[in-house]
């Protein structure tokens, strides 16, 4: 296992054209955690209301079951965050599918 002392590379901004504006997204992992935290919470809150019903208790159970694989979500996003699997050159000059490292 080799390790690098490079800084990590800076990933462009995603940019989304919306008529005559522009969304651009900078840390999109930061945003992409942001966006799962509001779903778990209203996935949590429409689920808590639908329990006040016996008639949609099962529908507010479905929500739970999908708040709580958000909040599992939670962490693999944060690891993503902090691990990224990169392809290194192979510098050996035979096929990639030759070339082991043990």
């Amino acid at each position: 296992m080799e390790m690098s002392e490079q800084a990590p590379a800076t990933p462009h901004p995603i940019t989304i054209r919306i008529g005559h504006d522009e969304l651009v997204i900078r840390k999109r992992y930061e945003v992409l955690s942001i966006v799962n935290d509001v779903l778990v919470a209203a996935w949590f809150l429409i689920g808590s209301i639908l329990f006040f019903s016996e008639a949609t208790t099962y529908a507010g159970t479905w929500l739970f079951v999908i708040g709580s694989v958000e909040l599992l979500i939670r962490p693999v996003i944060r690891l993503s965050r902090l691990v990224h699997l990169r392809r290194l050159p192979n510098r050996s000059g035979l096929p990639d599918e030759t070339v082991t490292d043990y």
